[in-house]
């Protein structure tokens, strides 16, 4: 099922590069079997790549929650969890993550945040009283493509991306540490 979402997105999504594909693909994949979530929250869903990575640790009883703001991205991804072995574990939400994450009433053991990047440190906030202590929240593309390793940042998705990596790098709620692993991410233990 991976491998004919990734070919599928190549060859249809201008955005391809988007997907999180094999390498990351795995590691989401290892760290959801090592955490044995009950709940998973999953913000940015695209074409469903990631979403059937991190599902392969669930509990018998768990479910993946995953969000998409674009309709077209939610279409294909429901029909690719449609056809998975995870249908009935994977709840597909279409909308402003914003509006939807205060309405699931949850407590979270994993959390992937791979959406719009201006939108991360909202979203941390949204989520972070919501994960159970010792809980994980992964948050992706922190290095955004080495441009926050620029003298000179010119674009709002790297100045956003920035600004989430010192926030997150400030506090002592929480650890963390960067997994340099494709365009970067960080793995944040809730304390």
């Amino acid at each position: 099922m991976l491998k004919e979402i990734a070919v599928y997105t190549g060859a249809h999504h201008p955005e391809y590069h988007m997907l999180s594909g094999h390498l990351q693909g795995k590691m989401l994949e290892m760290i959801s079997r090592m955490v044995r979530p009950r709940r998973v929250l999953e913000i940015g869903t695209f074409t469903g790549y990631s979403g059937l990575c991190l599902a392969k640790g669930l509990e018998k009883d768990g479910l993946l929650h995953t969000i998409e703001l674009r309709e077209k991205e939610a279409e294909i991804a429901g029909g690719f969890f449609k056809k998975s072995n995870f249908n009935n574990r994977i709840i597909l939400h279409t909308g402003n993550a914003l509006e939807i994450i205060p309405k699931l009433d949850e407590i979270w053991d994993l959390v992937f945040i791979d959406a719009d990047k201006s939108g991360y440190i909202e979203y941390f906030n949204l989520v972070l009283s919501k994960v159970r202590k010792n809980g994980f929240i992964l948050a992706d593309n922190i290095f955004f493509q080495g441009q926050v390793f620029e003298h000179e940042v010119k674009g709002k998705n790297a100045k956003a991306i920035i600004a989430f990596n010192q926030f997150i790098q400030a506090r002592t709620d929480i650890d963390k540490m960067i997994i340099t692993l494709r365009d970067g991410l960080f793995l944040i233990r809730k304390l």
